[in-house]
Order: structure tokens, then sequence, then C-alpha cells
């Protein structure tokens, strides 16, 4: 493994924020970008850290006109005893190489990307807070690069990771939020690219989440693009719901995508011997269970946010609180968690996070 590193000096690097509990998310970027490039036939090659400048691309590069584009997020955390950790690193490169077998996009290399991302992180690793619930967000993301035009799969791509510090994903911190069910709108059919990390999925729910947004909402909750009332995912994570004593969240079809934060949930329940069921479920199964006083919680779950709990859903002109507007212990028990195992402040026993420096 050789990884060529271009540095800034001390005198030439952006000054760290002063305040740390004020970051916001993805509005702060560090001195230093990761860049690896792949040519058909030569495979990926030309690995180096570099200072963080904009990506210079011919404007007939592909990714400008079909789209072929993965991403990833996760995040580093400064943890017990000034550590630096991750969290289930693996298991996002893992996604992102299934995201790319779908957009015909070559394999990264999973042990080599680790260990990169591991050194790029120790370069970047006074940028990472030391705030409660701050910590450095990561984004690896692949594009297209060749210049051609007529729809093909290119033959070169550029795999970068730009990272920086943050803070809560959504301005309400971990607080209820207030979520719109999108009848209009889809976001995914089966069959299509909607288990894949791509920009383009992101793209088509812009519409739906601005119209949410207007009228006082925090995020879509999307449904079956067919029946429109299966409950898939929300625009920016998954989905539970507790009904009685059952957690429920979406089976992974196709459609959704297959969060790692989602499975440590379902593996965390079933670990604690609550019970989880990935199964179909109706929004008019969720409003009959909030009626009848069976719907306990609801929360999403996703990197940026970790978990975060659901307060309101409005469907078809009512507002129905759930867990009285609050946020229900199981969530609560959850979040805490899942912080707790990435700060290396409660014990592992999946054995999920890596020690970086």
């Amino acid at each position: 493994m050789q990884l060529n590193k271009t540095l800034l000096t001390p005198g030439q690097m952006k000054p760290k924020p002063a305040d740390e509990n004020n970051l916001g998310f993805g509005r702060i970027f560090t001195d230093h970008m990761f860049r690896w490039d792949y040519k058909t036939g030569q495979g990926w090659h030309n690995a180096r850290v570099v200072p963080y400048s904009p990506i210079v691309l011919d404007p007939a590069a592909l990714i400008f006109h079909y789209g072929q584009e993965v991403f990833e997020g996760l995040k580093a955390y400064r943890g017990a005893q000034g550590g630096i950790y991750m969290f289930r690193p693996q298991a996002n490169l893992e996604r992102l190489n299934r995201s790319c077998a779908r957009l015909c996009i070559p394999a990264v290399p999973v042990d080599e990307a680790l260990e990169y991302l591991y050194e790029f992180i120790r370069v970047e690793q006074e940028w990472i807070p030391r705030a409660p619930g701050t910590s450095l967000y990561v984004r690896p993301t692949v594009i297209a690069t060749e210049a051609a035009l007529g729809v093909k799969v290119s033959g070169e791509y550029l795999y970068f990771i730009i990272v920086g510090p943050v803070g809560a994903y959504y301005p309400e911190g971990f607080n209820p939020v207030k979520i719109y069910v999108e009848e209009k709108y889809v976001r995914a059919a089966h069959g299509g690219t909607g288990e894949a990390k791509t920009s383009g999925n992101y793209a088509c729910s812009l519409l739906a989440a601005e119209e949410a947004h207007a009228k006082g909402y925090t995020q879509v909750l999307w449904l079956d693009a067919c029946d429109r009332k299966t409950i898939e995912e929300v625009g920016t994570s998954n989905i539970f719901f507790m009904i009685g004593d059952e957690v429920i969240t979406a089976p992974l079809g196709g459609t959704i995508l297959p969060g790692v934060t989602r499975d440590s949930v379902i593996q965390l329940c079933r670990h604690w011997g609550v019970k989880v069921s990935e199964r179909r479920l109706s929004i008019d199964e969720v409003i009959a269970a909030q009626k009848s006083g069976a719907l306990k919680e609801a929360f999403g779950s996703g990197t940026a946010a970790v978990v975060s709990p659901v307060g309101v859903i409005a469907y078809q002109g009512q507002e129905l609180k759930v867990a009285g507007g609050g946020t229900g212990q199981l969530t609560k028990r959850l979040y805490d968690e899942i912080i707790g195992i990435q700060l290396g402040t409660r014990p592992d026993p999946f054995g999920w996070v890596v020690k970086v420096a």
C-alpha cells in the first residue's frame, strides 16, 4: 500500500472552528482531501492525500450527463481517553461497493480503502471536535470522469473523501421531529436504484422535501411507489415504529437504503430481547395504532442523526402525535447506547468500533 501525501504547512492551514457548539452540519471542511484514480486496464491507482481544492473535470465527463455516482457517510469520533474511533467503517465500504455494482462502477478494494481511510483520518485528526454531540463527518464519493457523450459505462473514475466537523444533523438536535407522509411523489420503485446510495435518489426527493419544509415539517415519509400505502423510509434515514411490544421497520426489498445504523438498531433490540420485525407496514396500520394507543414510539436511524425521535406524523390533513409528541424510552435508550459504543464509553459486544488513533 502506497499513499502519497502533499500536506500544507501549519501557516497554510485554516483556523479551526472557535465555537464547537455551533458547527451545524456539512458547512465546514478540513485542510486536505483523499483522492484515488481508476482507469480500465490499470485499476485503482495513485492514492494520495492532497490539499482540499476544487476538482477539475472535462465538461463531457460522464458524471455530468449520465449520473454514475455513489457516496457514503460515516463519522470519526474523539472518544474515551482521547482515542479516535470509527463506527462500522467496513460495513459502509461494503455498502459502497453494492452501490457501485448497481451503477456499473468498479468495486473499491475494501481492505486497502480502509487503510487509506484510517491514515487520512489520522492526518486530519486535529479537526475532530471535542464538544459533546460532535464528530468528524466523512464523505467518500465515486464519480465517473471519462470525457465522452453517448450513454455508456465510464472507463475512468475518481474516488475521493472529504471530511469536516459537525454537530447535530437536524436543527432540533435530539428532539422529536415532524414528518410529512408523501402521497403525490415517489422516491423509488422495485427494480430501480432505491437501495443504492446515489445522488439521483436524493435529487428526485428534493421537491417533496421542499414542499414539506414549507408546511413546517422536517422530513418526508416515503410510501411504496405502487400502492402508496406501504411505508418505506424517511428522506434521510430508515424508519422504525413501535406498536405494542413490537418494533417494526420496512424489509430490504431493493427500494430502501440498507442502513448501517438500521442494522445496528435491529441487532441491539434483539440483543436486549425486544421483538423486531422487518415487515411491510401500511400507513393505515400506523394511523389505526396511533388512534388506539398502540403506537408507542417512532424514530429514524442514520449515520447523520444516529437515532431521531418522531413526535408528529402528518397524513391527509391530520397531525398525529407519537409518544405524546415527545421521545420514547426505547428511542432514548438506543441513542444513548449507540453513542456510547461509538465513543468507547460503553461495551461493544458486536465489535463495531475501530480505534484509528
